[in-house]
């Protein structure tokens, strides 16, 4: 079934590692570690966990000088691209950068003016690095927190357009924006604000601070979803508290929830009332189960509702719809055949294999 969506906004790619970011290419999922970047060997291990999850980038807190130090080491025992995150201390970014990462992080809010900013953009440059310039609404300039009088997404669009006009003296265009605050709101408005002023640069879209795993799930797809639809967003991270491989399932979920990047089935089922009459729960989740490994981006409707079902399931790319323990198999719209309840899923999950196989060798 084909998604009607906004095109995505027109940005220049940039090269991170193996990884581009904008253009044409797909939205790259991030995360980052919660290790002390210090310890290399539990870092490393941490970033091979993300990435057998499905983690394109990680990024790690550099604290110290000792950390800067750590992230040779680091890079030489992952497979992601590595990305340096500096707060405080331009100095770390100038180290990373020595250190051969894939990418650094700064905050221009905080590593103490424009001077240090020109430092680390004129090395980056020099270096042929990319960059992200993030601008976080606890971090603003103190002008315009007075002149805005509290953070506002017209702070955080007028702080980032500052920042691009530095690089854009100094010949620097190989990075990307990102504008984040804890409100959903904030963080929506000050994206859609900056995508319309149509720079052309990439930009990283998060909603900073989410919260612990249950609740920063639904917050990151309020803010991340409008903004994916709208066609906003090269590269993303959902914050998460707590285990950072919890955040990838949930990044390409609200992805394929917005039909900006689907890797695996989507499954549409209908929500709980008193018009079953299958075991629907049952049945969604065995089908969840047994289509846990494939890769093939379709729709599957698994539904139990007589009024909305087989309209449902015509919808999608293959589905059944049931009722008083029979079903039909769909597939593009078709009826293919009509099956008891104890053969849907056999039935069901048969085709898509064949689908499968029939994209594979196609």
């Amino acid at each position: 079934m084909q998604a009607e969506l906004a095109p995505r906004k027109k940005t220049r790619p940039i090269r991170v590692g193996p990884v581009t970011i904008g253009g044409d290419h797909p939205i790259v999922v991030q995360s980052m570690t919660i290790t002390d970047t210090r310890d290399v060997e539990e870092t490393a291990a941490q970033c091979e966990a993300l990435a057998d999850v499905g983690c394109e980038m990680v990024r790690v807190a550099v604290v110290d000088d000792e950390a800067a130090r750590a992230l040779g080491k680091i890079k030489e025992r992952i497979r992601l691209p590595l990305i340096a995150d500096i707060h405080f201390n331009y100095r770390h970014a100038l180290t990373a950068i020595e250190q051969g990462v894939d990418k650094v992080r700064i905050n221009p809010g905080n590593i103490g003016g424009e001077e240090k900013f020109l430092e680390v953009i004129r090395r980056l440059r020099d270096a042929g690095m990319p960059a992200r310039i993030g601008v976080n609404a606890g971090s603003l300039a103190m002008d315009l927190v007075e002149k805005y009088g509290y953070p506002t997404s017209d702070a955080l669009v007028e702080s980032a357009m500052r920042y691009l006009e530095v690089c854009d003296r100094e010949g620097y265009t190989d990075f990307v924006v990102s504008l984040k605050s804890s409100s959903v709101p904030m963080t929506v408005q000050a994206y859609r604000k900056f995508a319309a002023l149509e720079t052309g640069v990439p930009l990283h879209i998060g909603v900073t601070e989410a919260g612990d795993p249950a609740y920063g799930a639904v917050k990151s797809a309020a803010g991340l979803g409008g903004l994916l639809v709208d066609g906003i967003g090269d590269t993303l991270r959902v914050s998460l508290l707590g285990d950072p491989t919890l955040e990838i399932p949930v990044a390409f979920d609200i992805l394929k929830a917005t039909g900006r990047r689907v890797i695996n089935p989507e499954i549409v089922a209908c929500p709980s009332c008193g018009r079953i009459e299958i075991d629907l729960e049952r049945i969604v989740a065995e089908v969840k189960e047994r289509l846990g490994t494939s890769k093939l981006p379709i729709v599957v409707s698994v539904l139990g509702c007589v009024v909305n079902g087989p309209g449902e399931a015509r919808e999608a790319d293959i589905g059944i719809a049931a009722g008083r323990g029979f079903g039909m198999l769909f597939k593009k719209g078709v009826m293919v055949r009509k099956l008891k309840e104890d053969e849907m899923v056999d039935a069901l999950v048969e085709e898509i294999g064949r689908m499968e196989a029939e994209a594979d060798t196609a």
